[in-house]
């Protein structure tokens, strides 16, 4: 059902001692090698440009042309000989006749000779015989005839073709993830739809009786289900696509049903609660029997109960992934970004399977069980040095000059209740979560700890 935390009755030391796990449970290491071993990149589809946003590349973009195609105008002014203007100036200005008008997008390609010019937008292309442009400001404007007042240097403001790319150049390669700017490259490439590993759909359930869609009346024993939110959000923000499900109660049928309808519809399935010990433990008793979906306990707190398998293959097509994952909110949290994650960047063939980490500060310490990693959730913040002030004092943020490093980053647990699995509302706080080694009990101020950064 939850992830239930316990107090032991006896003083720990600072090793780990006989309140460890048994021997049978995994690592954190080894139960996230179990995960990203079962887990490849979706096989490539080809989109549309327009809806390729946030993908991976499947496949290397070459260019079709030159970009630019063709010598191109990178001012609003005039096309003009060179030699014609070396001695132009405010003193000496000379004044020639203006024989074409060039917009953006015009195909003429008017000739010039010596003591001609063509008045020309930026973007169009340079005609021949051209061999720099004299910006706008250093004339009169001049329609029929304009006076120039400076003297261009060579080739001035002539955008080459090719300058930025050669035909059957490598722009983009594969593995790239397609933010903005890249999407801009490959159209500027000439290429319309790109080969990409595509989003998986990833269905997120939350079981319980006791939940309740957020915002009905309740009643003695029920609670809003949060973690179909949660869970969903974390999804969305890992880069796959979330189909929230909601809440199913604890009933066997009406879960195997769910699943049943799911599973040719999803590539994954995260579901929370159930997967415990409890004489109500759904998920468990649903998935256990199939015989596809290990569980067992894994050191790390919160977050000890964990499940992970697949749903049965059908006509030789496997199954969805499914994580089953403990109840409460911080548990699952901290388990959808242990776990989770980056199995779901795995997928989009993301080559950065992991959050970032930098090394904080602890300034409020804490104690963490004999045997188990403990991923604590923590408030980083960016020490701020006055040369005028010696009072320590920080302004709340981690980016900006910060590097990374302990003297400029300090950590402190965002709730007082430490990593309590159900402290919802001191995990909305936190923007990292402390990783705590196994055999380390006591975490005290000054320590050096590593963070993995979550926003």
């Amino acid at each position: 059902m939850t992830d239930t935390e316990r107090t032991h009755g006896h003083t720990h030391t600072e090793r780990a001692d006989a309140c460890a796990p048994a021997a049978s449970a995994r690592s954190v290491a080894e139960q996230l090698a179990i995960v990203l071993g079962s887990v490849d990149p979706l096989p490539p589809v080809r989109v549309e440009l327009d809806e390729a946003r946030g993908l991976v590349l499947a496949e290397d973009i070459l260019t079709v042309t030159d970009t630019p195609p063709f010598d191109n105008s990178a001012m609003d002014g005039y096309a003009v000989i060179r030699a014609d203007l070396l001695e132009a100036s405010a003193q000496n200005p000379i004044t020639l006749p203006v024989v074409a008008d060039l917009a953006a997008g015009t195909d003429q390609n008017p000739r010039l000779v010596p003591g001609q010019v063509a008045r020309i937008m930026t973007g169009a292309p340079i005609p021949d015989g051209a061999d720099a442009v004299v910006p706008i400001e250093d004339t009169d404007q001049g329609t029929e005839q304009v006076t120039i007042l400076q003297a261009p240097k060579p080739a001035a403001h002539i955008r080459r073709a090719g300058e930025d790319a050669h035909a059957g150049d490598r722009v983009l390669r594969a593995g790239s993830v397609l933010w903005p700017t890249r999407v801009a490259a490959a159209a500027s490439a000439g290429t319309s739809s790109v080969l990409v590993h595509p989003a998986p759909r990833v269905a997120v359930i939350s079981t319980g009786s006791e939940l309740v869609t957020p915002g009905s009346p309740t009643r003695r024993g029920q609670i809003p289900d949060s973690n179909s939110f949660l869970l969903s959000a974390a999804v969305a923000e890992a880069g796959a696509i979330p189909v929230r499900i909601g809440a199913v109660p604890d009933d066997d049928d009406v879960l195997r049903a769910v699943l049943t309808e799911l599973a040719g519809q999803v590539d994954v399935i995260v579901l929370s609660g159930g997967v415990s010990v409890g004489a109500y433990d759904v998920v468990k008793a649903v998935l256990k029997p199939l015989g596809t979906v290990d569980f067992g306990p894994v050191k790390m707190q919160p977050g000890k109960p964990q499940g992970f398998g697949r749903w049965p293959a059908t006509d030789s097509v496997p199954g969805p992934l499914i994580f089953a994952l403990p109840g409460n909110p911080v548990s699952a949290y901290v388990s959808f970004e242990v776990f989770v994650r980056p199995a779901l960047r795995r997928l989009l063939g993301q080559e950065t399977l992991h959050r970032r980490t930098v090394t904080a500060t602890v300034v409020d310490g804490w104690r963490s069980p004999p045997g188990r990693a403990q991923y604590m959730p923590v408030i980083l913040t960016r020490r701020t040095i006055d040369a005028d002030s010696t009072d320590g004092s920080t302004d709340g943020s981690t980016d900006g000059s910060t590097d990374g490093s302990p003297d400029n980053i300090e950590a402190r647990p965002a709730s007082r209740g430490g990593s309590g699995s159900h402290l919802v509302a001191g995990l909305a706080q936190a923007n990292g979560l402390a990783i705590v080694l196994e055999d380390t009990t006591h975490i005290r101020g000054g320590d050096l700890i590593t963070v993995m950064l979550t926003s």
